[in-house]
C-alpha cells in the first residue's frame, strides 16, 4: 500500500504546457498585483463569457500563478513579477480591458516540477521554500526555473494558501 501524503509534503510531478494568459510589471507584489489584476482577470473572464455567446466550449478560470524570474534574492521593489491565467489551448486572441496594460498569450512549458503548499501569510514563506529546496535537493535535482507560485486563495483570505513550485531536472553524476 502506498503511504498517503499531504498537499503540504513536498512532490515531484509532471505538469503539461499550459496556454496562459500572462502580464509582466516590475516592482513589489503588493503594488504590482494591485494593478495588474484587474487587466488580467477582465481579459480572462471576458474571454469565459464570449466563447461561451458563441457555443464554443466554456472553461473553469482557474487560480493565479506568478513566476519571479529575477530571484528571490534581488530586492522586493526591484523584482520582475509575471502573472498568469491558464486559458484554453484553442485561444488565439485575448480581448484587453484595461488601457495601458497588454495581457499576452504566452505557453508555460512547465514540465517537471517540484511543488509544496504554503499555509501562511506570504512573508512567512522563506522557511516553506527552503524545505522544498532541501526535498529537491534530496531527490537528485537541481532547480531548473524561476520560483513560481500558485495561489489558491484571495490575499484576504483568512487562511492563505499558496503552492510553491519550480522546475526540475535530474542532476548529472
Amino acid at each position: 500500500m502506498t503511504p498517503r501524503t499531504s498537499k503540504a509534503d513536498p512532490q515531484i510531478l509532471e505538469m503539461p504546457p499550459q496556454k496562459m494568459a500572462v502580464v509582466q510589471a516590475k516592482g513589489a507584489p503588493d503594488k504590482v498585483f494591485a494593478e495588474v489584476m484587474p487587466a488580467l482577470m477582465g481579459s480572462v473572464y471576458t474571454l469565459k463569457f464570449d466563447r461561451k455567446k458563441k457555443g464554443l466550449p466554456t472553461f473553469k478560470v482557474s487560480p493565479p500563478r506568478a513566476c519571479y524570474p529575477d530571484g528571490l534574492d534581488t530586492p522586493m521593489d526591484e523584482w520582475t513579477i509575471v502573472v498568469g491565467v491558464p486559458v484554453p489551448n484553442d485561444t488565439t486572441s485575448l480581448p484587453q480591458k484595461v488601457e495601458g496594460i497588454e495581457v499576452k498569450l504566452e505557453t508555460w512549458a512547465c514540465g517537471t516540477v517540484a511543488q509544496t503548499l504554503h499555509i501562511g501569510p506570504y512573508d512567512r514563506e522563506q522557511p516553506t521554500v527552503e524545505r522544498l529546496h532541501r526535498f529537491i535537493e534530496e531527490k537528485g535535482y537541481k532547480i531548473a526555473g524561476p520560483h513560481e507560485e500558485e495561489y489558491l486563495t484571495r490575499p484576504n483570505a483568512k487562511v492563505l494558501k499558496t503552492i510553491i513550485r519550480y522546475q526540475v531536472k535530474k542532476k548529472v553524476a
